[in-house]
């Protein structure tokens, strides 16, 4: 992987990279010796700035302008990743020596749409996406056909970029691994995994792919080559038609967390059951030592409790906002629709919606019908909800959300690396 240093500030000394960019709108006089590996951005300023002689090259934007330099043209869409065609058509035109075009990747078909582009580019470019999703494409230097790539010095200089110093570490084979979901704002899961690779030595990085459908995802997988990925609401039942197989648990339960990419060949399975009952256990109390589960919530989450219960002996009932999916849950792994949103007669509760996430605390049941020593579990671990309040009041067992959260990711681990995780590694990243 080469690497650029880009400078969002004026450094001390120049870092330690393979090029650098100097840009005009914040070097107000560029540093003497510049040489070949050195890029000159205008950035909207005249170039009488760039000295008589210099070797490397000048980025001039988005213009046809002639200089007396080995010249960049770099074009940038803030909003959007434009078609396939405009991609291509624009990085093939003009006199340019290098063909620069970045925009703001929303999607997996943006990713999938920059790297048809990219690898059917027959000239020096540099395509890169904008924005939390579009780092993979800024990593991925080698399967994009890209000349290099930024990494940020001081302060970021684009959204999406990694410092100079992560990307060296890196390198182009690094493994990518990530989570896709809707929203996912709240989600702890890249520094806890980005902890347990580090103490395992993997050298490797953990995405965010925020997208508002999943079309392409698994072309994405495979043209990336991404190791594996987790998948959270509201995706976990979607998924399953973009891959080759569902293993396990997961084709019981027609959900799927993890996603393993075997060459090629995509594996769905699902770890959050596995979560479910480690969390159960960390609270000292097992679900097997349970009679009668309410499940609250009827999607893939749910379907992991209700499978962890059943699996532990549980009789499991379910409550949900949308009774036709309370339904089909029910008939699919032989639970029972909860007959009313009393807690009488249940020693376990355990809440996979979202509500709670927010400020939100309507949960359909009332709060008041906690009992002492009822298990509760809150699969919302991003701040202490209402519910896990009052059980705590109560005097509830509470198995907690992050403990789920550790317990199905170390399962996602060890099937995408083959090694088991320090699971104290991973809590304490995200205490």
């Amino acid at each position: 992987m080469r690497v650029c240093a880009s400078y969002g500030s004026v450094p001390d000394r120049l870092a330690d990279a393979d090029m650098h960019e100097l840009r005009l709108d914040v070097f107000d006089v560029l540093p003497p010796d510049l040489d070949r590996d050195c890029i000159v951005t205008l950035a909207g300023k005249d170039i009488s700035a760039v000295p008589a002689g210099f070797e490397g090259m000048v980025d001039v934007g988005d213009s046809d302008a002639e200089i007396p330099f080995r010249k960049i043209r770099s074009v940038h869409d803030f909003e959007k990743t434009p078609s396939e065609e405009v991609l291509r058509r624009t990085l093939e035109t003009g006199d340019q020596e290098l063909s620069k075009f970045a925009c703001m990747v929303r999607s997996f078909s943006d990713l999938h749409t920059i790297y048809k582009a990219a690898t059917s580019v027959g000239r020096k470019h540099l395509v890169l996406g904008m924005g939390e999703m579009g780092t993979v494409t800024r990593i991925r230097q080698g399967i994009l056909g890209n000349d290099f790539s930024f990494g940020y010095v001081g302060r970021r200089t684009a959204s999406g970029q990694l410092s100079a110093e992560e990307m060296k570490a890196l390198g182009d084979d690094c493994a990518v691994v990530g989570i896709t979901g809707n929203p996912l704002g709240h989600t702890l899961s890249p520094v806890m995994q980005g902890a347990a690779m580090r103490d395992k030595g993997i050298n490797g990085i953990y995405l965010k792919f925020e997208s508002p459908d999943l079309a392409h995802v698994d072309d994405v997988i495979r043209e990336y080559d991404i190791r594996g990925m987790n998948v959270t609401i509201p995706y976990k039942q979607d998924v399953v038609p973009y891959l080759d197989r569902v293993e396990g648990p997961a084709e019981r339960m027609g959900a799927v967390n993890t996603v393993v990419n075997e060459d090629g060949r995509l594996v769905g399975t699902n770890t959050d059951y596995a979560g479910v009952l480690y969390a159960f256990e960390r609270a000292g109390r097992s679900l097997s030592d349970c009679d009668r589960v309410l499940v609250f919530g009827s999607g893939g989450a749910s379907r992991a409790a209700v499978y962890a219960a059943q699996e532990s002996g549980c009789k499991v009932s379910v409550l949900g906002r949308t009774p036709a999916k309370v339904e089909a849950l029910c008939k699919d792994m032989g639970a029972e629709v909860a007959p009313g949103i009393s807690l009488d007669g249940y020693d376990a509760l355990i809440n996979c919606t979202p509500v709670g996430m927010k400020d939100d605390s309507d949960y359909m049941f009332d709060l008041a019908g906690l009992k002492k020593d009822m298990a509760v579990m809150d699969m919302v671990y991003n701040r202490k909800t209402v519910l896990v309040k009052k059980a705590e009041e109560t005097g509830c067992i509470v198995a907690s959300g992050r403990d789920m959260l550790v317990g199905q990711g170390a399962m996602s681990f060890e099937r995408w690396f083959g090694v088991r995780p320090d699971t104290e590694i991973m809590r304490r990243a995200i205490e």
